[in-house]
């Protein structure tokens, strides 16, 4: 942080005083409690219902399937790099209709993301299932959530274009640059930056909708959490869940830790190059 932000942020925020600071910390005691409560009341209803007898998690010694759980994880894995890269695409694709300087590319572009980001995800995976794709439920799934998050993402990338300063684009066209080689040269570099953060948070999510692959029997980690249950002796579908949660749980922050790591040097580079371009 440099020293201007420092002397600012100094004088917009006041330090708390002992009292501010003491409860601060009785709301911090108060819900850490909370938390504590809560999981300490589950884990009393779980026990007295018997999910945490040893013969409802013998299942997981087998060999068969812990391997169907890795299979399960590859398939979670696969249909979401499909879907991420994607709907990336078509975000930008859509992002660029709907900054065209065209009406009737900017209208159809736009009646496309409304329309796919108002379809329940579901309803789409789930007709694209029975209407297209009944043979191969992977493409189902994978072009359901395309769709959906591709029109998620178009909005953030022309957020994100748009909130680059309008002096930039003025500069760009007067120093002779064309639409396209605004775009591509100037504003995109520039809103990379700001929305990352909404372009990886997105990707969270649907590495999370992954999991509706569940209702068309794609043999994703759910679906394959759901056969393992079914086919184990007192029905385990508890302690499955506790074990196919923490999964689903760990892909997304090991997606978010990567996200951290390329926003962090993308921030880097942007200082490096600051006082070359002044």
């Amino acid at each position: 942080m440099s020293t201007a932000t420092r002397t600012a942020a100094t004088v917009l925020f006041d330090a708390p005083g002992p009292r501010a600071r003491l409860r601060y910390r009785l709301f911090g005691v108060l819900a850490l409690a909370g938390i504590a409560g809560l999981f300490g009341y589950a884990y009393v209803k779980l026990a007295d219902a018997g999910q945490f007898d040893a013969e409802l998690w013998s299942a997981f010694q087998y060999k068969a399937v812990q391997q169907r759980i890795l299979d399960g994880a590859l398939a979670t894995l696969k249909a979401f790099g499909l879907a991420a890269a994607g709907s990336l695409v078509l975000g930008a694709l859509l992002a660029a209709g709907r900054l065209s300087d065209h009406r009737p590319v900017r209208a159809v572009c736009g009646g496309v993301v409304e329309f796919f980001r108002a379809m329940p995800l579901l309803i789409m995976i789930f007709a694209l299932y029975r209407g297209v794709f009944s043979a191969e439920p992977l493409w189902a799934l994978v072009v359901g959530l395309t769709l959906y998050n591709g029109a998620v993402q178009a909005e953030v990338i022309r957020a994100g274009v748009h909130a680059v300063p309008r002096g930039q684009s003025e500069a760009a066209y007067a120093l002779g640059l064309r639409k396209t080689q605004t775009m591509t040269l100037v504003l995109v570099p520039q809103a990379v930056r700001s929305m990352l953060p909404a372009i990886i948070g997105q990707l969270v999510v649907t590495l999370k909708d992954t999991s509706l692959g569940f209702v068309i029997t794609y043999p994703e980690l759910l679906y394959a959490g759901k056969i393992i249950a079914s086919n184990s002796p007192g029905y385990p579908y508890i302690p499955m869940i506790m074990v196919i949660g923490p999964l689903y749980v760990g892909l997304c922050l090991i997606l978010t830790a990567v996200a951290r790591r390329l926003e962090a040097r993308s921030r880097r580079g942007a200082n490096r190059r600051t006082p070359a371009a002044a």
